[in-house]
């Protein structure tokens, strides 16, 4: 590593003992139960190696070398409050020392307050939380209150998407990541959502990206069957598969089919919600209501492991006087809820909402405008809030990607390259097929935010050398 030993803190081990960094025993240990015991998703085991972690505050972590990581991913685009905030610490010691937890069926205070204050901040007439533990989880039960309602059982999503690993939740999925996991959920139908830099439907301008778009959507439901269908799943900003921003009108026009057809309109918002891209649910920037949220990430940041669904009254009286067959043990647990409280407090007292916004319009779009004009090997650059993807090309005029869709070995070194160039000079990016992802905690500070900008503006220049 060169150029990030920044001011490497002392850390606390599990103990409570205090050591500086760097810290080899300390790294010794840790990669030797790693790499003996732990089984990691998503990968190859033999063919990783984890960064082993020491601490974490606020934009930064460090490993135990004492190199400095600004934290540019958010870890899983989760965490929104950064490393180590203190009010959420707090909140969680003190629930802890108070009532450490509680079983579903009762009430409890901290769970009742978190549930209010989603459904204060929750478009339309969505009163209702159901919690989960996560956010795959929140689209499997979201689908089953669907079909319950319905007495449907088709369900459509995008064939760029993510909902989720769990059973139905990668039936939903529509990247890569399903086809190891097939056959799983056969009543699941894939559509072509919007993407207007690389239109489906050869569209030219953004509103013809959303009329051909819902065209297509009209037309899948129509050949599956709309009496056979209960429900269409869409990420309001599709997060990992390319940070997608709806064109104007295609939010709106999903919400017309839905009910055209009598189809339960979900909106898997477990990446974009809680002032991702500068409001509390990403469906309020489109001035769109559907009939169920899920939610996770942000809503506590990670803390604890917390998801849910925001139920309408429409889909919540349904269960009135008929049982909702569904439960977790974990559900609405008082040390995640109690973080999520904490994230509102934090949310209202510093403004993060119009910092995210501001931030977004007045450095991240501005700057990142100015790379793509620079960097040839930038094709399109896209986002909102503090929620944007650099799309790397080979050649702009063919809008070639820099390489294969879900490259692998060989074909994807060249984004490998740019990958450590970040990660070389302190930067840990978010980094997906041919993407770097722009997705800081929110309350990264405006100067680290530059920095940032700043190391990837050089990283790509090892892209711009790769194509020549």
């Amino acid at each position: 590593m060169t150029d990030i030993l920044t001011d490497a803190p002392a850390y606390t081990d599990r103990t409570g003992a205090a050591h500086a960094l760097p810290d080899a025993d300390a790294e010794a240990r840790l990669r030797a139960d790693d790499r003996a015991h732990v089984f990691h998703s998503w990968s190859a085991q033999a063919l990783i190696d984890p960064l082993p972690v020491a601490a974490g505050e606020g934009s930064t972590f460090w490993d135990y070398e004492g190199n400095a990581y600004l934290d540019f991913s958010s870890q899983l685009v989760n965490l929104n409050l950064g490393h180590q905030h203190p009010d959420l610490v707090a909140a969680i010691q003190q629930q802890a020392g108070r009532l450490a937890t509680i079983q579903p069926i009762m009430a409890n205070d901290v769970r009742g307050e978190l549930a209010r204050r989603i459904a204060e901040v929750a478009p339309g007439d969505l009163d209702k939380v159901f919690f989960t533990n996560g956010g795959a989880d929140a689209n499997e039960y979201a689908v089953r209150m669907a079909r319950a309602v319905t007495g449907r059982p088709k369900v459509l999503s995008m064939y760029r998407s993510y909902h989720g690993g769990t059973g139905t939740a990668i039936s939903l999925t529509g990247d890569p990541r399903r086809w190891a996991n097939e056959p799983s959920d056969r009543s699941v139908a894939h559509f072509f959502g919007p993407y207007p830099y690389r239109s489906a439907f050869h569209a030219t301008t953004p509103e013809e990206e959303t009329q051909r778009a819902l065209a297509h959507l009209e037309q899948v439901i129509t050949l599956e069957g709309a009496s056979t269908i209960a429900a269409i799943i869409i990420e309001t900003v599709v997060g990992t598969n390319g940070v997608l921003v709806p064109p104007p009108g295609y939010l709106q026009g999903v919400r017309e089919l839905a009910d055209k057809y009598g189809i339960v309109y979900i909106a898997d918002e477990v990446m974009v919600g809680f002032g991702r891209v500068g409001e509390w649910f990403a469906v309020n920037h489109f001035d769109v209501v559907p009939d169920l949220i899920t939610f996770a990430k942000g809503v506590n940041s990670g803390y604890v492991p917390l998801g849910g669904v925001v139920i309408s009254d429409r889909i919540a009286s349904h269960f009135d006087t008929v049982p909702f067959a569904g439960g977790l043990t974990y559900s609405g647990h008082p040390l995640a809820c109690a973080a999520g409280v904490a994230t509102f407090e934090v949310f209202e007292r510093d403004r993060l909402l119009e910092r995210v916004r501001d931030l977004g319009s007045r450095v991240v779009e501005p700057r990142l405008r100015e790379i793509a004009t620079a960097h040839p090997s930038v094709g399109d650059v896209r986002g909102l809030g503090l929620f944007w993807a650099i799309e790397l090309v080979r050649d702009r005029e063919t809008r070639e990607p820099f390489v294969p869709f879900n490259a692998g070995g060989k074909d994807a070194a060249p984004m490998a390259a740019v990958t450590a160039a970040c990660k070389r000079a302190g930067l840990w990016p978010f980094v997906h097929f041919n993407r770097l992802h722009v997705a800081p905690p929110l309350v990264i500070s405006e100067a680290d935010l530059i920095r940032g900008l700043d190391i990837i503006d050089d990283a790509l220049s090892v892209a711009d050398a790769a194509i020549g």
